[in-house]
């Protein structure tokens, strides 16, 4: 049974570890290619395998680590590779490493076991039954692992050129900052379930900003960039993997949970027009 947590972790690391190995068979299946886009097609490989698993056992959510675990993945099997050591690539190492362990280790401590999966695709679910597979693999597989693959060309030509600048501990900072940012939100959240003491938290971060940890999240990812810019300025649009993750919290992850907080916490509406929706800040 996989409904179990334990059962549920075992079946997740062995589909990622047997994705990775696609992945890497893949890759290198594909030499002639130019780096970026042998990466997006190894991910791609990759992500479909995870599906496949998640349509075996009725459960989507079998994708959710993808997002943290593949980057590290990624960047730290270019550098084994050959690309570059030196200062600055060490520096983006150590944000992805420190983003990915933290997000993972926080998804595991959600998790319960694939008896239940996330809220967002049980309504799609439910909204479009005979097409949910599909959406589930346009929509909720495939086109986040783009995004993932977008954001992180600029660590992919970081890694290729290397170079240690101002600019490139400017974007380690701004990357640390989003790690706090999520990991201090998330831990406010955490302590705030725990306690059972009302269905809104007013405290800390959550006391002026309703989504801080996706700040965190989008200031990992500029800041990602700004490291790409330091080893490679004339690749400056790959920021567009950042704009999109920015746009896609801003335009679609925040909405869909303001509508579900209004449906199912009373006084969401008081708390969403006395806070902001990313910046921690008091309203004026």
């Amino acid at each position: 049974m996989t409904h179990t947590r334990r059962a549920g972790f075992v079946l997740i690391a062995v589909t990622y570890l047997v994705a990775a190995v696609v992945g890497v068979l893949v890759f290198w299946a594909l030499g002639d290619m130019s780096v970026y886009g042998r990466v997006l097609l190894a991910d791609v490989a990759a992500t479909i395998l995870v599906y496949l698993v998640g349509v075996a056992v009725h459960n989507t959510s079998v994708y959710d680590p993808y997002w943290s675990v593949a980057p590290i993945i990624v960047i730290t099997g270019l550098i084994i590779r050959g690309g570059r050591c030196d200062a600055g690539v060490a520096l983006l190492l150590i944000a992805i490493w420190v983003w990915g362990v933290r997000l993972t280790a926080n998804w595991a401590v959600t998790f319960t076991g694939l008896g239940a999966q996330d809220w967002r695709y049980d309504d799609l679910a439910a909204a479009h039954p005979r097409a949910y597979w599909l959406i589930a693999l346009v929509g909720i597989t495939l086109f986040p692992t783009v995004v993932v693959w977008a954001s992180l060309l600029p660590a992919i030509a970081c890694v290729l050129v290397g170079g240690l600048g101002v600019w490139t501990v400017v974007g380690f900072v701004v990357c640390l900052v989003g790690v706090g940012l999520e990991l201090v939100a998330d831990i406010q959240m955490q302590r705030f379930r725990r306690r059972r003491t009302g269905l809104l938290i007013r405290e800390g971060l959550w006391r002026h900003a309703r989504h801080p940890n996706y700040l965190g999240e989008i200031c990992m990812w500029w800041g990602v960039w700004v490291m790409g810019m330091a080893a490679a300025p004339r690749l400056w649009w790959f920021g567009v993997g950042a704009l999109v993750t920015t746009a896609m919290f801003v335009f679609v992850s925040i909405p869909m949970a303001d509508k579900r907080n209004r449906a199912i916490r009373a006084g969401w509406d008081d708390y969403a027009r006395s806070t902001r929706a990313l910046l921690p800040l008091p309203r004026r």
